[in-house]
């Protein structure tokens, strides 16, 4: 007789399945923002020398929203899967894919050596990555929602803490590299260094994945019902509403972190602050970033996802146009309160609740196909903004313009967020076929 399959509240399984959802996170997102940083900070003269340095910025900041531009179609393709297989398998392969795309990116031949094809190569292995980190991320929160029985926006928002840790920890290691090796010998091959260091960490994430056991909510739905032939219809079908509004609410989210994580970079490098100066000051603020994804997490339990993330909304659209003239003092003081106080205590207020959030709109069967398009779409933001807004300033835009963009995203947020209602009493384990609109929101 086989085991019963654990339920939910499960200690042992909820531990293992946040510890899981964590570092499979950290990783995952280590190698896909060290591409981000890479691309402002050195593939412009890796990869672009040929081009004059803001056009090889913007070519760099092009490759980098490619990853973005896949994420959704590693959505649908490993909720497709998730949805009818299960999701632990989903999250180890995509674990793999990244790895394995992540090396080889180390050992890329750069443009001088191999001349186009090493650009091209590059926006191969950069899809890849996007794919691989689409299916991560929902089967990861997935991971952990449906182990948990109550204070789900905590132990959902630990996948979510595990994008600033990443990127804390891609920029210490791209960093030290960097101070390790001297300037000539990081762009000559010390970047390297950091990409081959993946598979170190995929071999620790896949020991700790393998441990972790189905989840006891899609175990029952899929016991009760056979799987739907294609999740992605049954979302575009019977969820549409649902999908539009939460892709709206998490835009803003994603159009923040694209620029206190990657446009600031090259903002700040530009206007006369040392390279490492400014990595230093987004090591700071990604690792104080997890603290507030999970302060915040936490208080969207207790409050509420919609007030939570309407109040965030509110108050970065305000922000957003204090950030630039902070950088713009010159003081490296200024600098590095400019992107902790974004990165750490306002934009976890609309990004850490949206763990939750996603899974709460949709039923088990197409859970993972529906969570993860509707936080795909969304995350093209991050992809695009630092593109969008590196050529508004080639073409002699200002940040004005660029502050009045995100305030606007800002306020698309605060009007889905209050039109889709409030998802936190939403039972994960509904009765099937059940939608989300027919549940009670406040």
């Amino acid at each position: 007789m086989k085991p019963a399959p654990p339920t939910p509240g499960d200690s042992t399984q909820l531990r293992r399945a946040v510890t899981s959802s964590f570092l499979g996170s950290v990783i995952e997102y280590y190698d896909f923002l060290l591409y981000a940083t890479a691309s402002a900070v050195v593939f412009a003269d890796v990869f672009f020398s040929d081009l004059d340095p803001l056009a090889g910025t913007v070519a760099s900041f092009g490759t980098l929203a490619t990853g973005y531009i896949a994420r959704p179609l590693g959505g649908v393709l490993f909720g497709h899967f998730g949805d009818r297989l299960g999701r632990k398998n989903m999250l180890v392969l995509s674990m793999v894919l990244m790895g394995v795309a992540s090396f080889l990116i180390g050992v890329l031949p750069t443009h001088a050596s191999a001349g186009s094809l090493a650009p091209i190569a590059l926006v191969v292995l950069r899809v890849v990555q996007g794919v691989a980190v689409g299916g991560e991320w929902g089967g990861a929160v997935l991971m952990s929602a449906e182990h948990a029985k109550e204070r789900r926006g905590l132990w959902a928002s630990f996948t979510n803490a595990g994008a600033p840790c990443g990127m804390a920890v891609s920029t210490v290691a791209m960093s030290a590299t960097a101070a390790a090796v001297g300037e000539e010998a990081f762009l000559a091959w010390g970047w390297r260094i950091p990409f081959l260091l993946s598979l170190v960490l995929l071999a620790i994430g896949l020991f700790v994945r393998l441990r972790v056991a189905e989840t006891p909510v899609f175990t029952s739905a899929a016991a009760q019902e056979a799987p739907r032939r294609a999740p992605l219809a049954d979302v575009l079908r019977n969820h549409p509403r649902v999908l539009l509004l939460g892709v709206g609410v998490g835009l803003s989210a994603f159009v923040v972190q694209g620029t206190l994580t990657t446009f600031i970079i090259s903002y700040a490098v530009r206007a006369g602050y040392g390279r490492e100066t400014v990595l230093h000051a987004l090591t700071v603020s990604s690792t104080l970033a997890v603290a507030g994804i999970l302060g915040w997490s936490a208080a969207s339990d207790r409050f509420g996802r919609r007030p939570v993330v309407a109040a965030g909304a509110v108050a970065v659209g305000a922000y957003s146009f204090v950030l630039f003239p902070l950088v713009d003092s010159g003081s490296t003081t200024a600098l590095v309160v400019a992107v902790v106080v974004g990165q750490s205590l306002l934009h976890p207020m609309m990004y850490g609740p949206l763990a939750a959030l996603y899974a709460e709109l949709f039923t088990t069967r197409s859970r993972y196909t529906g969570a993860s398009l509707g936080y795909q779409l969304a995350g093209l933001g991050a992809g695009f903004a630092p593109l969008i807004f590196a050529e508004a300033q080639a073409l002699g835009g200002g940040t004005n313009a660029i502050s009045l963009v995100i305030a606007a995203f800002c306020a698309l947020t605060v009007v889905c967020v209050l039109a889709l209602g409030e998802t936190s009493r939403n039972e994960l384990a509904a009765p099937a076929g059940r939608r989300p609109e027919e549940r009670e929101n406040a």
